[in-house]
């Protein structure tokens, strides 16, 4: 089965300056509306039958398009929300530079635990969690061939790109997802297959092959 981790379109967060997190409210901006209606045609090819999302609102209004056009009905999965930031949220990122976790979480995200909130480990153990069962749990009710939607925030769609690729989450910071961007996973029975990173254009799916590709390549 294979994952579309599709990032929200752009939001008014992305734009002001401030790291938004759970707060309530925030909406896609002009830009992250077309985004999301533009999604349709880049996804049309797809067979999509299922789809997952985060429960906040720029989650809820990128996906709706899609899940209309490919007549799915998306559930809502607190896991795949985002970070919860705690005291950081709703604070300048301006300000927050200053503040001497910044440098761990962008040097050492796995020591990285928001004031009162929550850890970059807990983040990417809970979103893993979610994505691999809710990927067994279709899988076992549509068959392997086809594909489905989550959609999530920046920080946790690289924790689970991360985790695929078998990276350790102090290397997530390497990883770039932009608004609206997708990402694709198929999860096999040896190991996870990342087919693209950060893809803004139209997404086609390549076979998978037979065999897991092996030293030389497929046979």
């Amino acid at each position: 089965m294979t994952v579309i981790l599709l990032r929200h379109g752009r939001s008014t967060a992305n734009t002001s300056g401030v790291l938004a997190g759970r707060a309530e409210g925030v909406a896609l901006d002009e830009t992250g509306r077309a985004q999301a209606a533009d999604l349709v045609g880049r996804l049309a090819d797809l067979d999509v039958v299922a789809a997952v999302r985060s429960p906040l609102l720029r989650c809820e209004q990128t996906l709706a398009p899609l899940a209309a056009a490919h007549d799915v009905s998306p559930l809502v999965d607190d896991r795949l929300a985002e970070v919860d930031y705690g005291a950081w949220t709703g604070r300048a990122i301006n300000d927050l530079l200053e503040e001497p976790l910044w440098k761990v979480v962008q040097e050492q995200p796995s020591a990285a635990r928001f004031p009162e909130g929550e850890s970059l480990a807990e983040v990417q153990a809970r979103a893993v969690m979610a994505i691999r069962e809710h990927d067994r749990r279709i899988t076992d009710e549509f068959g392997p061939a086809a594909a489905w939607i989550a959609c999530s925030h920046g920080d946790v769609i690289k924790a689970v790109v991360a985790d695929a690729l078998g990276t350790h989450l102090d290397q997530f910071q390497r990883i770039f997802v932009a608004p609206a961007s997708v990402s694709v996973i198929s999860y096999g029975p040896a190991r996870p297959l990342v087919q693209c990173v950060n893809s803004s254009g139209s997404v086609t799916l390549p076979k998978r092959p037979a065999k897991e590709a092996t030293v030389g390549g497929e046979a």
